[in-house]
């Protein structure tokens, strides 16, 4: 397909029947959930949605679907894409080929599939190959900061053969941060999964290093030690923001730091603050309510409370 022919097919999808296009929304977690609100404030009112926790009531994804005004749930994968122009998925990385496949099944031809996940650059061409093989469009999509401040209109970096063409479609249903950064797939997620071996990565330092300090009762030398390094910095509240997001997401992010080792293996470097990243993760999701303390040293406490030593230093 040629960049004019992709460029008419992308502005087809956008007056889909006489309107805005039909959009499928696979996962419906944090960024799912945003995205159906800021969709239905852009007058985007065919948005169906899909999470394989549907199932489950007592769910996250099912509570919040079942009182959205915003998107019409599907009782499955193939009901959430029918008749979609564009598709965006937005799953937790562990289940971002898993996703592809089972929506290839399902996928109208020339659909645009927008992968949001966060994944490695290898994991991403896997995706592709699955798409593109069911005749749809696949588009690389890497979100670049957290999606809380900006939501749709968070810095975004699309790549692959359709992101020109997406492009335009992209910002005209929302997505105005969008950036083309490369035409292969790949290049977009690697400068993604790298950010986030620094990004994460310091979320377990924090966790790490703060309580340790709290049981040694030396945690407000430590913050003091650090409005040293950068004198303008307020780092009790950034230390309680990233240790209390470390535990709201703890399970999600250790998949992607999964996915960041992977990306640093594929450069043949070995991912050795990448995987302890991933077990610090994992271990903080276990102390998710935890992340309601007010205070930083309220968030340490009550992460502590029945933790022992062993504990902490088996994670």
């Amino acid at each position: 397909m040629s960049p004019v022919e992709a460029a008419k097919l992308s502005d087809a999808a956008l007056t889909a029947n006489g309107g805005p296009p039909r959009i499928g929304l696979i996962g419906y977690g944090e960024v799912g959930q945003t995205l159906a609100a800021d969709f239905a404030a852009a007058g985007i009112h065919h948005v169906s949605a899909w999470d394989k926790l549907f199932a489950d009531r007592s769910s996250a994804p099912s509570q919040a679907v079942a009182t959205s005004r915003h998107v019409q749930p599907a009782a499955g994968m193939a009901e959430a894409l029918a008749d979609c122009t564009v598709v965006v998925c937005a799953v937790t990385a562990g289940n971002c080929v898993a996703a592809a496949r089972e929506a290839a099944r399902g996928l109208p031809p020339l659909t645009l599939y927008f992968d949001l996940n966060s994944v490695a650059p290898r994991t991403k061409r896997e995706a592709a190959a699955v798409i593109e093989m069911s005749s749809g469009r696949y588009v690389e999509a890497v979100i670049m900061s957290p999606i809380g401040p900006k939501r749709i209109a968070s810095p975004i970096l699309i790549g692959g053969p359709h992101a020109e063409a997406f492009a335009p479609l992209a910002r005209k249903i929302g997505f105005t941060g969008v950036t083309v950064f490369d035409a292969s797939i790949g290049r977009a997620s690697a400068a993604k999964m790298c950010r986030s071996v620094m990004v994460k990565g310091l979320e377990a330092l924090f966790a790490e290093s703060l309580l340790a300090a709290r049981r040694h009762g030396v945690e407000q030398t430590v913050i003091e030690s650090l409005r040293d390094l950068f004198p303008n910095e307020d780092w009790e509240r950034i230390a309680h923001y990233l240790i209390s997001r470390s535990l709201q997401h703890g399970r999600r992010r250790a998949e992607e730091m999964q996915e960041a080792a992977r990306a640093v293996v594929e450069t043949g470097i070995a991912p050795l603050m990448s995987v302890a990243c991933a077990k610090r993760q994992e271990w903080a999701a276990a102390h998710r309510p935890a992340r309601e303390a007010a205070s930083l040293a309220e968030l340490l406490d009550a992460v502590l409370t029945g933790t022992g030593t062993e504990q902490l230093e088996s994670a």
